[in-house]
């Protein structure tokens, strides 16, 4: 499958909606001084001289007071060219070995090529680019003459979860160095997030295509600076409708021979890989292709059980067994909000994450879920997608997803980071029929039980 993917990427004319390459193939590190007018509705306004943030004064260290062993089968971080700042950064969070994903894609994107690439959720991806993207911009000095809201390096996601999370990592990735990480997503105040483009200059920037058109249309984002593009949840933002979007955004930024591109999909269908092809220049294919679909951390179990039975059992599984940090995933919006409102009013601490709730909201529900203080999170698939949060001990599939790739994803969400965990699926008249393609992409079934009597005992009517 590795060769055919690679063939898709002989040389072939840009498409109209780019711009014409120039005469001479540049280099990904583009030159620091812009060259091109602005391409925004509004004009730059002039060069402005910000104080930079400063950030507190650190106690001196170096890669030699990080020792990690050689171990045969891994790679670790010390075996790329790193700078001690980030080295510093990746041996507070915790990481000494690269995962597969970090190894292969480090190894093609820090010596400045484009590069796509596939991997399980949970497995080190978001890592990966951060790290090349860092490093790019630590080794390369800043353009001489900056404008406010002209960020080197921007990094898109389909959705406000993930690009919050993305930002909080890049935050924690960069706090050694000089480099400053905004997020621009929709949802949250607009005022707040654009007198933070006035305040500093900016490194790294993570949005949503919708909020990022709003200031780049408004002319406070500029991209013609954009070192590197990194294109997150690909396949997602194909199936929410983002790729116009994205498009019109691309054509602001430098010609794909000017600029690194990254591109991350979970899965490579041929509509991703196309647009692959007209974004990135020879880009380097990883894909790492997992033992097993679904992670053998994960205890699987499906319950045969009727659609009016489905809370009943959900509110005793929940209340019997003391489960500690629980995600329970339904299809459809209104599905999510009933869940929530029924576990609240018989006494369990729930909270909902879909897009009816604001963005303000969602952050605080997710912080509350990872510090404890929420015990059960109700999601949609495309929010579920933005939650990376340790130590979830049950996913719980109130309804079964109509694609199978979403049951990979969902339960996935837990038996993280050499964890173990289980998942819990309710098959119901109404999505029965969803089990046996989510069997064929597992490669064995799923065993169904049948719940006992006493997990069917309505709960106690609430006070």
């Amino acid at each position: 499958m590795l060769k055919a993917l690679k063939n898709i990427f002989k040389k072939s004319p840009e498409p109209t909606a780019e711009r014409q390459a120039p005469t001479a193939k540049q280099q990904p590190l583009h030159p620091a001084s812009p060259q091109r007018e602005p391409t925004t509705a509004q004009a730059k306004p002039a060069p402005s001289k910000p104080a930079a943030a400063a950030k507190p004064q650190q106690q001196p260290w170096s890669v030699a007071d990080w020792v990690v062993e050689p171990v045969e089968g891994k790679t670790r971080f010390h075996d790329f060219d790193l700078s001690p700042e980030l080295m510093r950064a990746i041996q507070d969070l915790g990481f000494p070995y690269c995962t597969p994903i970090q190894a292969q894609v480090l190894g093609h994107t820090l010596a400045g090529k484009d590069a796509i690439g596939r991997a399980q959720t949970g497995t080190g991806k978001t890592a990966a680019f951060l790290i090349s993207t860092i490093s790019q911009l630590t080794q390369t000095p800043p353009p001489a003459e900056r404008y406010m809201g002209e960020p080197r390096a921007l990094i898109i996601a389909p959705t406000r979860e993930l690009v919050v999370q993305i930002a909080n990592d890049a935050i924690d990735l960069t706090k050694y160095t000089n480099l400053n990480v905004m997020s621009l997503v929709g949802g949250m105040d607009f005022d707040k997030q654009r007198k933070q483009l006035e305040a500093r200059y900016c490194d790294i920037m993570v949005a949503t295509p919708g909020r990022l058109l709003d200031f780049n249309q408004r002319g406070d984002v500029h991209l013609d600076m954009v070192e590197v593009l990194v294109l997150d949840e690909g396949d997602r933002m194909l199936d929410m409708g983002f790729i116009p979007q994205v498009r019109q955004i691309i054509r602001q930024t430098p010609h794909k021979a000017e600029r690194q591109t990254l591109l991350f999909s979970a899965t490579f269908t041929e509509d991703v890989m196309n647009l692959s092809k007209q974004w990135t220049t020879d880009p380097a294919i990883v894909e790492i292709e997992p033992e097993h679909v679904a992670s053998d951390s994960v205890e699987q179990h499906v319950y045969a059980v009727a659609e009016s039975d489905k809370y009943t059992l959900l509110y005793n599984l929940i209340k019997n067994n003391k489960w500690p940090r629980v995600i329970v995933f339904a299809n459809r919006r209104d599905e999510v909000r009933r869940i929530q409102e029924r576990l609240s009013r018989d006494g369990i601490s729930a909270a909902q994450m879909s897009g009816d709730v604001p963005q303000h909201r969602r952050i605080r529900v997710l912080e509350n879920f990872r510090s404890g203080r929420l015990r059960v999170l109700v999601a949609t698939d495309v929010a579920g997608r933005g939650i990376h949060v340790d130590d979830i001990s049950h996913v719980v599939n109130f309804t079964l997803p109509e694609d199978p790739d979403d049951y990979v994803h969902r339960i996935g969400r837990t038996g993280r980071a050499g964890t173990t965990g289980v998942s819990i699926s309710f098959a119901g008249e109404d999505d029965a029929y969803a089990l046996p393609p989510i069997e064929a992409l597992l490669g064995h079934k799923i065993q169904c039980e049948t719940p006992s009597e006493e997990l069917l005992i309505a709960p106690p009517k609430s006070r």
